[in-house]
């Protein structure tokens, strides 16, 4: 398997767990940069726990949901930024309606701190660590001005961010850092498979094996959540894929589609099966693949035509959409709903978090 990794460059681009690799980069050109996460929430925000962004003197990466809330959260890392001297953590509580005079009407809690190049071991560390797909979560320990960072093994399940508010004062982030993405696999890197890699790398919320036999079509780099694979023989590949992997076919040849859809279903282990074409085309392959031996069960996993219903443009752009809003919407039907913890020092039955009064112990 050929790989081609790149971190992202787009400044609005999801950060994530990988913030720790954009973080690194930014302090080979400035002697600080300020991170800056939504690290808990309650009723509405424009952006989940977790979202993070990179602020310097002169510029931004990534983004926690634009608005007033990040122009505020800008504001504030720059103001760390200035004060070398001053601490290193800086919590910010906003009520989103009255602090900020936005409509979303959700309590945000944004955990701010100043990097500098000290950081740089551990920085590099959690890189490496990423790279190999090691399951790890960051503590970051505030005493006072103190601020200590250290690993834990990742408890599968346990949520992406938590942070805890002691008696004593102490505060305590802990974040996993690497959480597995659901693996997809993409066939084809035609013109709408060039269109669906862009829109799906800027999600990130895929780990996705691209696989073609033209090399040639593979751009130089890619988004570092994408692994370009060309292979001779694609529809062999299948029988590399994980369990549990969703599929998308689109390449240019209906012999080639049909073979990776039999071969796929024959599997029994997938997520789901997506092919690009007509109804036509789709009541050719079902017919052909029963008279083959799959059973209507497993045909039931195949979706063709693929993308959600509506979309009336064959441009490559406007299939990719529409096959990313599907993908979406089968990832959020397949997730469970998980209740967010309430922010600390929240009474609850407010009309801006939304939370429940806890019960007296």
């Amino acid at each position: 398997m050929s790989a081609v990794l790149a971190p992202q460059t787009d400044r609005m681009g999801p950060l994530r767990a990988h913030w720790v690799e954009a973080a690194s980069a930014s302090l080979a050109r400035h002697r600080a940069v300020a991170r800056v996460m939504v690290a808990s929430l309650r009723g509405s925000a424009p952006r989940e726990a977790g979202a993070c962004m990179l602020v310097d003197l002169h510029g931004t990466r990534g983004t926690i949901g634009g608005g007033r809330l990040e122009w505020q959260a800008i504001r504030s890392a720059r103001g760390l930024l200035r004060a070398p001297g001053a601490t290193r953590v800086r919590i910010l509580d906003l009520i989103l309606g009255p602090s900020l005079g936005q409509c979303c009407g959700g309590r945000v809690e944004l955990w701010l701190e100043r990097l500098t190049r000290a950081d740089l071991p551990w920085l590099r560390d959690a890189t490496q660590r990423l790279r190999a797909h090691e399951g790890m979560t960051l503590v970051t320990e505030l005493e006072g001005a103190a601020v200590r960072h250290r690993w834990l093994q990742s408890t599968p399940g346990a949520p992406g961010v938590q942070l805890r508010h002691t008696r004593e004062g102490e505060i305590t982030l802990l974040e996993q850092l690497y959480s597995p993405r659901p693996p997809l696999w993409i066939y084809g890197a035609g013109h709408v498979g060039q269109a669906l890699v862009r829109v799906l790398a800027e999600l990130a919320l895929f780990d996705i094996t691209w696989i073609d036999s033209r090399a040639e079509l593979f751009p130089a780099a890619a988004a570092d959540c994408v692994t370009s694979y060309a292979c001779a023989a694609p529809a062999d590949s299948v029988a590399e894929a994980p369990a549990g992997t969703r599929y998308v076919v689109l390449t240019h040849d209906h012999a080639l589609d049909y073979e990776l859809c039999r071969r796929i279903l024959l599997r029994g282990d997938a997520a789901g099966v997506g092919l690009i074409g007509s109804a036509s085309k789709a009541a050719r392959f079902r017919s052909r693949l029963l008279r083959d031996g799959l059973s209507r069960e497993a045909l039931a996993g195949l979706t063709c035509p693929i993308g959600i219903a509506g979309i009336a443009s064959k441009l490559p752009a406007a299939i990719a959409i529409a096959i990313a809003a599907q993908l979406l919407q089968q990832g959020a039907a397949a997730e469970p709903r998980a209740r967010p913890a309430a922010v600390s020092g929240c009474v609850g039955n407010c009309e801006s978090c939304g939370a429940e009064r806890p019960h007296d112990a």
